[in-house]
């Protein structure tokens, strides 16, 4: 064997085998409704101790392959990760009155950021995550759903949210908030006008929050689903939703910035 050649060997001998994404359902309940969430990771790294773990809280379609699939990339990544069920039975549907009326139960109620604590509660339970470096990040409906429970003082170290809707501060949010935010925004999103980024904004500098507020070119609600564009013109919202890929690898790559310094602060 010739020297470079046994160098390639050794080296590669030396690098850790990654072992393939471990995936599985979990069944839960809260409030009388029976849950399902996705729970994926990679055993390599959990084999090893404790890591950091992100919470999933998808879109208002439910728990569809959309959000199993971003499980997955976060688990490749390094991380335990967790896909919600908000709606019972690990529901989804491409449906977007369905979707609407589902959704539509958790609008200015507690009982959003209620059922999502419920899965928060069941990925620390898994018994594989460092309680200190865990955040959540959500997509549109889920966005905003990752806002609501950060609001509530949840043990987060950080919250990511993908063009969601950006909700009212409450009053006592600054005094609870533990977590530290990051809001990725498509820059022609009717559903987050510039008043409401204006609004945000001011309550984040009000409260004295640690936050980052993103806001992507030429995107429209739902940029990072590549499905967008097939739903936009089956739901006839041509002008409200669209896949843009620039600012999906933008702000999943924002996303990896940003986790590097929330996690690395609580280790």
């Amino acid at each position: 064997m010739n020297a470079p050649l046994a160098c390639l060997v050794l080296l590669a001998a030396a690098l850790p085998v990654s072992a393939a994404v471990v995936t599985r359902p979990v069944a839960y309940e809260h409030a009388g409704v029976k849950l399902q969430g996705y729970l994926a990771y990679d055993d390599a790294r959990t084999s090893a101790g404790k890591i950091p773990g992100v919470l999933i809280v998808p879109e208002w379609w439910g728990l569809n392959d959309y959000a199993k699939g971003r499980a997955e990339q976060l688990a490749r990544l390094g991380y335990v990760a967790f896909a919600v069920d908000m709606y019972g039975g690990g529901q989804s549907t491409t449906d977007a009155k369905q979707a609407g009326a589902w959704a539509g139960q958790f609008f200015g109620k507690p009982l959003r950021a209620e059922r999502a604590r419920a899965g928060l509660d069941q990925l620390l339970a898994t018994g594989l995550v460092d309680p200190a470096r865990v955040a959540a990040i959500g997509y549109c409906f889920g966005g905003s759903t990752v806002q609501a429970l950060a609001y509530t003082g949840a043990p987060l170290a950080g919250i990511v949210s993908f063009h969601g809707g950006l909700i009212p501060v409450p009053a006592d949010a600054a005094a609870k908030t533990k977590a530290k935010i990051l809001i990725c925004t498509g820059a022609i999103d009717p559903s987050v006008p510039a008043k409401a980024v204006e609004s945000f904004s001011q309550a984040m500098n009000a409260g004295k929050f640690d936050y980052q507020l993103i806001s992507y070119a030429g995107a429209r609600h739902a940029f990072t689903n590549p499905e967008a564009d097939r739903m936009a013109v089956a739901d006839g919202m041509q002008d409200l939703i669209g896949y843009n890929a620039a600012a999906d690898h933008r702000s999943w790559a924002h996303m990896q910035v940003f986790f590097a310094e929330i996690f690395t602060e609580k280790k």
